[in-house]
């Protein structure tokens, strides 16, 4: 995410406020554009992010309320035992990985009555211009990892899309390893439109495309799109892994389309057989899965998980994994994520015109820019007014001229999307 902006004139303010909901309690985050639910006694958990009146995440209706108010407040708090026990809230939490049963090498949840199921504590810090709000997230001390989790949470006005800062100390006299791993639960459905699905980008680094992880009742279908891979709707329990993931990956949906950019280390071990990220499917099932702890999905769940490299961590060390999460509109499928858009139609540059489709995540005055090799402009064409989370749309006459190397989209001072002028 760029650096916070300085409030504007006719920005709404960002505001965070507490709110009591039945067995717990809710800080509620808004800029005007994006509206965020966090629920620090449910893990630590985003349960709620809303763009346009409509919700982007899964939350269970069995456990929650459309107010989010739990249905049964005895069920808030710490817990353990088999899957077939965990209280599954829904939303986006963070965990550590890699995840198993074999040792203590491995988590193993959830449930989790610390890092998964127990309150986090809630520090709120807005700032006094209303530019920004910090919602810092941390968990009690876990003895079975050594891990003392925090996740915060940065919303900033006139942009539709969030920070997401993962962090993990260890807290033990012990040296641990883990990596971070971060679990988004989104709405599945049974039948989607074409461009719906999981998307998400390759690096071509020469790491397998794919890697099965878990198979519930089968492994989830992959489809390949150039460098781009594809998971389609279907009724599948079951995970893939992504080792060449590029460290982007994205959701489209009814509600519209998530994203979540995340870095990676080339050079760094990852766990699950080295997966940068990892999808999970769920439908409702008439019986439990035994060979997965008595699981038994009630509903369609789609997971995205972003992981950041296995580390070994002396007491005391802390890793962190930085992201950022979009909403935007529902336009098929997701060709790329960079810092300031997403684009469904890849920019492209051919006999003197420019196309594609991008929805930036801020506003502001549009341009073409044309670059020479040196970074120079030759060439700047306005575009207009581009509003955040508004899809822009390039059909553009630009005959790039001698010396041409780049062109460019921008949007006020951030670059959206560039392409290679080539000669000829």
């Amino acid at each position: 995410m760029s650096s916070t902006p300085a409030h504007r004139a006719g920005e709404s303010r960002v505001s965070a406020v507490r709110r009591t909901r039945a067995g717990h309690e809710i800080v509620e985050v808004d800029n005007g554009l994006v509206r965020l639910s966090i629920a620090p006694a449910l893990g630590g958990r985003l349960l709620s992010a809303v763009r346009d009146g409509r919700e982007f995440l899964h939350r269970n209706p069995d456990l929650l309320d459309d107010a989010l108010n739990a249905r049964d407040p005895r069920a808030v708090g710490p817990h353990d035992g088999p899957m077939s026990a965990w209280h599954n809230w829904g939303g986006d939490k963070t965990w550590p990985a890699p995840q198993g049963w074999s040792g203590p090498e491995e988590w193993a949840g959830p449930p989790d009555p610390v890092l998964d199921s127990g309150a986090y504590t809630c520090d709120v810090d807005v700032a006094d211009d209303g530019s920004r709000a910090d919602i810092t997230l941390t968990s009690g001390d876990d003895p079975r990892t050594g891990l003392r989790l925090t996740r915060r949470i940065t919303l900033v006005t006139g942009r539709c899309d969030f920070a997401l800062r993962l962090s993990a100390q260890n807290v033990s006299a012990r040296n641990v390893r883990w990596a971070l791993w971060n679990v988004t639960q989104l709405p599945g459905h049974p039948a989607e439109r074409p461009g719906d699905g999981v998307w998400l980008g390759t690096s071509g680094a020469g790491a397998p495309a794919t890697v099965d992880l878990v198979t519930g009742t089968g492994r989830p279908r992959v489809e390949r799109r150039g460098d781009v891979l594809h998971v389609p709707a279907q009724d599948v329990v079951g995970k893939v892994g992504f080792p060449d993931a590029a460290g982007w990956i994205a959701h489209v949906g009814p509600a519209g389309t998530w994203t979540y950019r995340f870095p990676v280390d080339p050079d760094a071990p990852y766990t699950d057989g080295g997966s940068r990220a990892e999808v999970w499917l769920e439908h409702p099932l008439d019986s439990p899965l035994e060979h997965l702890g008595g699981l038994r999905p009630r509903h369609r769940v789609v997971e995205c998980e972003a992981l950041g490299p296995y580390r070994e961590l002396a007491p005391g060390d802390t890793i962190a994994l930085d992201g950022t999460v979009s909403l935007g509109p529902r336009l098929g499928a997701v060709s790329s994520v960079g810092a300031h858009a997403w684009w469904g139609e890849p920019l492209r540059y051919a006999e003197g015109k420019v196309t594609g489709v991008c929805v930036p995540s801020g506003g502001g005055p549009a341009a073409l820019l044309v670059r020479d090799t040196t970074g120079r402009v030759l060439r700047r064409q306005s575009l207009g007014e581009c509003g955040a989370g508004t899809p822009l749309v390039l059909d553009t006459r630009l005959p790039a001229g001698p010396g041409a190397a780049r062109v460019e989209v921008c949007c006020g001072r951030n670059v959206l999307g560039a392409v290679t002028v080539l000669p000829g």
